[in-house]
């Protein structure tokens, strides 16, 4: 990529010819041998300081002039249960401005993309506060894979961390459109009556919101490829409607559009990469808003597929939006579908921020997720589809209710009534995240996070790579 072509919150890779300065990654069965090869002086300034190679830890070696001439990066142990790969992540934050290279790193690659994830800093209303230091590119790497990646995380990082006042379903149409853009993508837009008449769920959901509720649909790649659709919950703010959310549960629900933010970011690098499949991307885009006009509760609506939903709870908006997306995703019989949303606070409650929720009833994409989800350090935990519980939706008045009025199970239900809507492809996946970190990790500042979209890219890339 060019520089031009990467988000201004993080820093391209240099070449690797680059002069820098060598970054040493140190492991506790390994500081034996690396110290052996140290300068004499060098040795003796971290024996002074006391360094030991816990992970995170830090060595800034100087040379003859006094100037830095190596630094030494604390791995600890590989083989602990703990052990983060994307650990050389925290080296942007902690290093001072200049230019560096990794200089034994055990995965190049993933340590040059941990580098890049942990540059990123959200600055679109603060000057200043970004990281200094550049990497060169580790020899041997495709450097501008590593780099796409990395630029496609910073893009969904930075939708997810616009507040809602600049950042409404126009704008997340906008997002999509210049992605399209840059890969000779085509972008449908379906609004207004159009959207009344044939996305009834999503037209309702959005309808009080002064800013017009939209379908997104994206289209790539060639027409006789395997198909596979990618579907996002776009909801740009949620203030749960009707039955509003007390103002503690607001703070955050500018990151109720991380479905979409993290299906466009895997987009981005399916298309980057070129990947042998048609791709569809369909975002739908709303504000659930309070008005004169807002859906409520005890309403029945129609939806594209044909069924009647009663509104149990107007918070649970993001599964409609998806029903109707989902029923276009299906008729078009894709080999594969998989959608991605912030939807539940029961999958957080199971799993806690750092793992999303993951269903489906295909045992071999599920076995298949989560290889990728290893290889690309974006895990995900398999939860059940237990069928019975579908009866917790029934409801009296209509084909489902959107909520099952009680307190269990309530990601797994929320699974169950988006599978209603897509019940041909059964290659189906639901991703249920939460699409934020609450506190930094390496490669993961704290802030809005596309959890899932590097693991996207890895399934595809398996499947359909050149």
């Amino acid at each position: 990529m060019t520089q031009a072509e990467i988000p201004a919150t993080i820093r391209g890779l240099l070449p690797g010819d680059t002069q820098a300065v060598p970054v040493t990654l140190v492991t506790t069965g390994g500081w034996a041998a690396v110290e052996s090869g140290l300068e004499p002086a060098q040795q003796s300034f971290a024996r002074a300081i006391g360094f030991k190679p816990k992970a995170g830890s830090l060595a800034l070696l100087p040379g003859p002039d006094g100037g830095l001439a190596r630094v030494l990066f604390g791995l600890g142990d590989p083989e602990a249960a703990a052990y983060d790969r994307l650990l050389a992540g925290k080296l942007p934050g902690l290093l001072p401005e200049g230019t560096f290279r990794l200089d034994n790193a055990p995965e190049p690659a993933e340590a040059a993309l941990a580098w890049l994830m942990g540059s990123y800093r959200f600055g679109r209303y603060r000057s200043g506060g970004g990281t200094k230091a550049r990497l060169a590119a580790p020899a041997g790497i495709d450097a501008a894979e590593v780099e796409r990646v990395a630029a496609a995380v910073a893009l969904g990082r930075d939708l997810v961390n616009t507040p809602a006042n600049d950042l409404g379903p126009a704008e997340i149409e906008a997002a999509a459109r210049a992605v399209a853009a840059r890969h000779g993508a085509s972008v449908a837009v379906t609004e207004g009556a159009a959207l009344a008449e044939g996305y009834p769920l999503i037209h309702a959901v959005g309808a009080a919101s002064p800013r017009a509720p939209r379908l997104i649909d994206l289209t790539w790649g060639p027409a006789d490829a395997p198909r596979v659709t990618l579907v996002g919950k776009g909801v740009a703010f949620d203030t749960g409607g009707l039955d509003l959310k007390p103002s503690a549960a607001m703070l955050l629900m500018k990151k109720d559009m991380g479905g979409a933010a993290a299906a466009l970011a895997a987009a981005d690098m399916v298309m980057g990469a070129g990947l042998n499949l048609r791709l569809r991307l369909l975002i739908p885009a709303v504000e659930n808003a309070v008005a004169g006009n807002a859906f409520r509760p005890g309403d029945v609506l129609p939806s594209r597929a044909g069924l009647s939903v009663e509104i149990g709870n107007t918070d649970a908006e993001g599964r409609l939006i998806l029903a109707d997306a989902l029923a276009l995703a299906d008729a078009d019989s894709p080999d594969l579908i998989l959608d991605f949303s912030t939807l539940t606070g029961a999958a957080r409650v199971a799993l806690g921020p750092d793992l999303p929720a993951f269903f489906t009833e295909d045992d071999a994409l599920a076995e298949a997720v989560a290889r990728a989800g290893r290889a690309a350090i974006d895990p995900v935990w398999r939860m059940p589809l237990h069928a019975p519980y579908a009866s917790l939706l029934d409801s009296k008045v209509a084909d489902l209710n959107n909520v099952s009025g009680g307190p269990f199970a309530g990601a797994i239900t929320a699974a169950l009534f988006l599978r209603r809507f897509a019940p041909n492809t059964k290659a189906h996946g639901h991703f249920d995240l939460y699409g934020w970190n609450p506190s930094a990790k390496p490669g993961r500042p704290e802030g809005g996070e596309v959890q899932t979209a590097r693991l996207t890219y890895a399934l595809l890339k398996a499947r359909y790579g050149s």
